[in-house]
């Protein structure tokens, strides 16, 4: 069996060893397994239902990371990405009014595309010619928005017509455990603890069924059935309206993706001489045909987790780590009791932590330089305060093409964010 994984994976020739490599799976699982349950818990708001979105998941994400272990050999897990989960539901679904088939018909669309732009020279021209700035500010602005979902879901933020929003009642018991769970999260990350988010979570769902504020309803059963697959509506996603959606979809997958990839790359030491990733290719075919699948199965985009960073620092450097995890996401779809027995407010301590570490993107911005700075800015407080991460992405678009070209900087705007602008200033002006 050795010999059989040496061959496949090359284990040996990246300096790791088969224990390492099952054992760094095994914590990439640890730290994105509250994916299981958040994902459902978000997309249920949008109509879909729970257990079948739960199997969805857990099988988007074991293809994904399969695919990518055993086609690109690299140590990158995947599963549906918060996010575009959000986008999804506040967005599309319940901002926009569509139906959650029409919102899959998008998502696969928008996959089909990337996996063109994976297999064409385009998707380098696409991926370098957004700004970096700009990338920086949709990072932010999806984790800031992720924070107002998990504070405005266990009422610690609520409406008040005087002021827009306002503090609601810490002392309810929702809003305590999610503060509680949100600490221990984050103290446990601070002491490098692997699996702080799903400890976290599971402290305050025991919490909440000893207290009354969390139903107990069991640990194993077989899999629901999924009833999401093959319930797109393709016809739907074709409608004119809905190519900024897709658009939106496909951006964010994109740029999420190329990020990921290339953070976890450089981390595990696997960027060459020139700080290219090998077989990029290859990833990102794996990174899109998941997105496409994940559709057909009944999820929103999957995407290339960050998360797998804490598998590279437990010595993961080849596929054989994320065929390992996988393997535990297919053992999830046994436990789906336990995922519905897991309540909003520890959902909602997840999300938040994961809203802070998304937000840490400002720090990276050019703050010195006004026209790249501020367009970021803009595109982080659009998205969580337009409670839509379509519009808060065209808003940093056109600001930033518009900055661009009034400061007599027009040249260093790239073509595809002129692009990209003038696409939202239609959409803005005759679809609202």
């Amino acid at each position: 069996m050795a010999g059989f994984l040496e061959t496949r994976f090359g284990i040996e020739a990246q300096g790791s060893t088969v224990r390492r490599e099952v054992m760094a799976g095994v914590t990439t699982f640890l730290a994105m397994a509250y994916i299981t349950v958040v994902n459902p818990a978000i997309l249920s708001e949008a109509g879909m239902d729970f257990g079948a979105v739960f199997v969805a998941t857990c099988l988007a994400a074991a293809i994904g990371t399969a695919v990518m272990g055993l086609y690109a050999n690299y140590p990158v897990a995947q599963a549906p990405g918060m996010g575009q989960n959000a986008f999804f539901t506040y967005g599309i679904v319940l901002g926009m009014g569509y139906a959650w088939q029409t919102a899959l018909g998008a998502v696969l669309i928008s996959g089909i595309i990337f996996i063109a732009l994976s297999v064409l020279p385009v998707r380098e021209w696409l991926i370098n010619a957004i700004p970096r700035s700009l990338k920086l500010g949709i990072s932010a602005g999806i984790g800031l928005f992720l924070g107002i979902i998990a504070l405005t879901g266990s009422d610690i933020i609520v409406r008040d017509p005087a002021t827009l929003v306002s503090l609601g009642d810490l002392a309810a018991l929702p809003a305590t455990l999610l503060l509680v769970g949100f600490v221990v999260i984050a103290a446990l990350s601070a002491r490098r603890i692997t699996g702080a988010v799903v400890i976290g979570m599971l402290l305050v769902t025991v919490l909440g069924w000893a207290t009354g504020a969390a139903e107990f309803q069991g640990v194993v059963s077989a899999p629901p059935s999924l009833t999401t697959f093959l319930s797109l509506d393709l016809a739907g996603a074709f409608d004119l309206s809905m190519v900024t959606v897709i658009l939106t979809l496909l951006l964010v997958d994109v740029f999420d993706t190329a990020g990921t990839l290339v953070g976890v790359a450089n981390r595990a030491g696997m960027l060459d001489e020139n700080g290219h990733l090998p077989r990029l290719r290859k990833a990102l075919l794996a990174d899109s045909s998941a997105t496409a699948i994940g559709a057909l199965l009944g999820t929103s985009s999957t995407t290339s987790y960050i998360e797998s960073a804490a598998g590279v620092e437990a010595g993961g450097r080849t596929g054989l780590a994320s065929v390992t995890t996988a393997l535990l996401f297919l053992l999830c779809l046994f436990i789906a009791p336990l995922a519905q027995s897991i309540p909003a407010f520890a959902t909602g301590a997840a999300l938040l932590f994961v809203a802070c570490i998304m937000a840490r993107a400002l720090e990276d911005l050019d703050w010195a330089n006004v026209t790249e700075a501020t367009p970021a800015v803009v595109t982080a407080l659009a998205v969580p305060l337009s409670y839509s991460i379509a519009d808060g992405i065209g808003l940093g678009f056109i600001t930033y093409a518009a900055i661009k070209l009034v400061s007599g900087h027009g040249r260093e705007c790239p073509a595809a964010v002129y692009v990209v602008a003038a696409i939202f200033v239609l959409k803005f002006a005759f679809l609202g």
